[in-house]
């Protein structure tokens, strides 16, 4: 009996430490370091997410408005311009880019100016570059 008891306990304490791993990787969101395996897999929330980010990167178009913006500011006719697509759908698109947090606008007098929203926006961008240049 005292053994059925410990066993018990030992089920609990299993049980305890995989709802705990559980609750981390649902939590967590560092990096995972290049060539080491992550401790699990991310919650379908965040997995839902990361989806829905790379979808947005699914456009030619975005794709160029966002290599348009690194490093510098622009009002939707110059980005129209740069990119040879309309201003009708420079601001679709930007609409997306923006509702994904990759881009980020100021309104400058009567114009609203776009950027990158960050360097995380310019990290994907070369390193998908470099990859498929490799």
């Amino acid at each position: 009996m005292d053994e059925d008891i410990r066993t018990d306990d030992a089920h609990e304490a299993a049980d305890d430490q995989v709802a705990d791993a559980a609750q981390v990787c649902a939590t967590q969101r560092t990096p995972i370091p290049v060539g080491e395996a992550p401790d699990c897999i991310p919650d379908e929330e965040l997995l839902y997410d990361i989806a829905d980010l790379f979808k947005v990167f699914s456009d030619t178009t975005r794709i160029k408005i966002l290599f348009t913006l690194m490093g510098r500011d622009l009002c939707v006719a110059d980005i129209a311009d740069e990119t040879g697509t309309t201003q009708s759908a420079v601001s679709h698109q930007l609409r997306t880019l923006k509702q994904a947090h990759l881009v980020k606008f100021e309104r400058d007098g009567r114009n609203i100016v776009y950027s990158l929203a960050d360097d995380h926006v310019y990290t994907m961008l070369n390193q998908g570059l470099n990859h498929i240049c490799e």
